[in-house]
């Protein structure tokens, strides 16, 4: 995997200067950002379609000898000058073929023309002429050309695989072919390519740069790729049109990267796409693999060479340290907004359903159960039910603190659901000389899962007798290392927060408490926040303080939320999440505390699955989800040593 260490692949779309009719003094350009590119460590460049003459050079492509000819000798230029760089450009050329003239993108590597892929569709309509100087791919009479003195594959039909990596696979097209109803890069996808390459001169109008956006990050959700957009710059514009130098670059709807519009001098804008990351999706998409029985056209495969790079190099695109938090504040709005939706929809179908009217909820004064109530609190505003209905349970035990219980009962009071609470003290001292626990045991396993368990019955048993629906309260982040009780806070009727991870419960929290919340109830949300996370099973400190705070004993969240997207939603094994990880986290934690901590999470995902495989039911929220019955499917008894080997390599 010399060519994408870890399945990062570095792409380029480039707009560079350029004067229109004038092919050697636009190799002369492109060169230029050939040697800029190679300072960035670029693999695969774009440029845009017919750089070389200019796309608006018009009738003037009828010279075939000056201006047709003189791009060849200006390919010849740049094929002699790229001779001992193994970086992969994908140029714009007109091509002339058994007396018919193509738009057409040459893919070049190492001094040689590999193939010739000419434009699907021809528009002209509106703005558009080209139908009056090119024909369509379609119009070809023969499958290869002869370009430079050099014979190479010609058609759509091509793609280029790069030596030594399974599954990096490239393919073109050209401008329009992007904008009809099945881009041929559907089909090329479908076949096989994971990064598509987009060579374009589209013009600008008010409006179309975000059409054009969209185009390209819906193309790469689609067809589960990278795509790669180079749009010719503000050199090209004459008479009517005018050009922007749009660059763009998508990976599965996302748009990784955006060049600056409108530049004067030479644009490069550079970033990695993941490969192994859309091999990942494929092979997890089985509806994608099966598209491939619907394509009746067959693919020449041709083989490019492998194109070496540092694999410890920082990787030239941003990896998120809360991949499941927006950082965007308008967006992370939008997104608490939809997830509330999303909790509150699926509780109240649970509730419609079972003809239950009062949901029962332990409430402790943490983020998890405060997270919970809400959602109760607007399930039943959403019903149109008293919010009395909502049963808010605290049940103090040996570890609770005054701070805690005192949020618990404000939090109740704040929102106007009906409080109780039940001391389990009594049943828990009445249970360990039941089972004959030390009485000086008060650190144990069994002395804190007792507690979970006594509040978990009293909840059932309160519900039963209330006529309720007991609420479970436990995250997604505590689901993936196990750091629940069985038979306890891991079991309840209904779990609103089933696929929340714990970086996105503390926002939530805090979104409600900057926008729905005021006097009382903005303060206590504000004091929960300012809580440290505990699940108080220890007795407190002498002072009375919480003693016993979960990231000390398992780590930090915001870790194991990293460990836990990049393990289900990338499918990264340990050492590409450990290399991630140095990325998001370098200014954050050293490597031996990444490693530590990503050991704990191996350990114990595997370890747990006990846990998640008797889940009650839950929403799904996010695009990661531990449920049996829904996105994970994994036997309890399954080994972690291949992962633990890897990561100790």
């Amino acid at each position: 995997m010399s060519s994408a260490p870890y399945g990062f692949l570095r792409v380029a779309a480039a707009a560079p200067r350029l004067r229109v009719a004038d092919p050697q003094a636009n190799a002369a350009f492109l060169l230029g950002v050939v040697a800029d590119a190679r300072g960035h460590g670029v693999q695969v460049l774009v440029f845009p379609e017919l750089c070389l003459p200019g796309y608006t050079a018009g009738d003037l492509f009828f010279n075939l000898r000056t201006l047709v000819g003189g791009c060849e000798r200006a390919l010849g230029t740049i094929l002699e000058a790229t001779r001992d760089t193994p970086m992969v450009l994908a140029l714009g050329i007109p091509v002339l073929s058994d007396g018919q003239l193509f738009n057409a993108a040459a893919i070049v590597q190492a001094g040689h023309v590999r193939g010739v892929v000419p434009k699907s569709f021809i528009p002209g309509y509106k703005e558009f002429y080209e139908e009056r100087w090119f024909s369509a791919a379609r119009d070809a009479l023969a499958s290869e050309v002869t370009v430079c003195a050099q014979r190479a594959p010609f058609g759509v039909d091509l793609l280029f695989d790069v030596g030594g990596e399974p599954g990096l696979t490239l393919a073109a097209e050209i401008c329009e072919d992007l904008w009809v109803p099945v881009p041929p890069s559907s089909y090329h996808a479908v076949a096989g390519a994971t990064v598509l390459l987009n060579l374009s001169a589209s013009n600008d109008v008010v409006g179309k740069a975000d059409y054009r956006r969209q185009l390209v990050e819906v193309q790469s959700a689609r067809t589960l790729s990278a795509c790669v957009y180079a749009g010719c710059g503000v050199h090209e514009s004459t008479t009517d049109v005018v050009f922007s130098g749009h660059l763009l670059i998508a990976e599965l709807g996302n748009l990784l990267a955006e060049g600056p519009r409108f530049r004067r001098d030479d644009s490069l804008l550079v970033t990695d796409v993941d490969v192994e990351r859309l091999l990942v999706e494929r092979a997890r998409q089985n509806s994608f693999g099966d598209t491939a029985h619907q394509i009746q056209r067959s693919y020449k495969r041709v083989a490019l060479d492998p194109i070496p790079v540092d694999p410890v190099r920082p990787l030239a695109r941003r990896i998120e340290r809360h991949p499941f938090v927006p950082q965007d504040p308008a967006t992370r709005d939008l997104r608490c907004e939809e997830v509330f939706q999303i909790q509150t929809a699926g509780l109240a179908k649970r509730l419609e359903h079972t003809g239950l009217r009062r949901p029962v909820l332990g409430v402790s004064g943490g983020l998890d159960s405060t997270l919970a109530f809400l959602v109760c609190v607007r399930t039943l505003d959403l019903l149109s039910l008293p919010r009395a209905g909502l049963l808010a349970v605290t049940l103090p035990g040996p570890g609770t603190t005054s701070l805690t219980r005192g949020n618990a009962q404000r939090l109740a009071e704040a929102f106007g659901a009906e409080l109780r609470e039940i001391d389990i003290r009594p049943a828990c001292a009445q249970h360990i000389q039941d089972i004959g626990l030390d009485p000086a045991d008060t650190c144990s396993v069994t002395y804190q899962n007792l507690q979970a368990r006594e509040r978990t019955q009293v909840l059932m048993d309160l519900a039963n007798k209330e006529g309720g629906l007991v609420v479970g309260t436990g995250d997604l982040s505590e689901l993936a290392l196990g750091f629940c009780t069985f038979g306890g806070d891991q079991m309840a009727m209904y779990n609103v927060n089933a696929t929340i991870p714990k970086t996105l419960v503390r926002h939530l929290v805090s979104w409600v408490a900057a926008h729905h919340a005021e006097g009382p109830a903005r303060v206590v949300l504000e004091s929960i926040l300012a809580t440290p996370v505990s699940p108080e099973l220890v007795p407190p400190s002498p002072d009375g303080s919480v003693s016993q705070q979960t990231e000390n004993v398992i780590g930090p969240y915001e870790l194991h939320d990293f460990f836990l997207w990049a393990m289900l939603r990338l499918g990264a094994g340990p050492s590409k999440i450990l290399f991630l990880a140095r990325q998001a986290f370098c200014e954050r934690y050293d490597e031996a505390t990444l490693r530590r901590w990503l050991r704990v999470f191996v350990e114990r995902f595997f370890s747990q699955q006990f846990k998640r495989s008797a889940l009650p039911d839950g929403p799904k929220v996010g695009s990661v989800s531990l449920s049996p019955r829904g996105d994970w499917r994994m036997p309890s008894d399954a080994s972690p040593e291949a992962w633990l080997r890897e990561l100790q390599d």
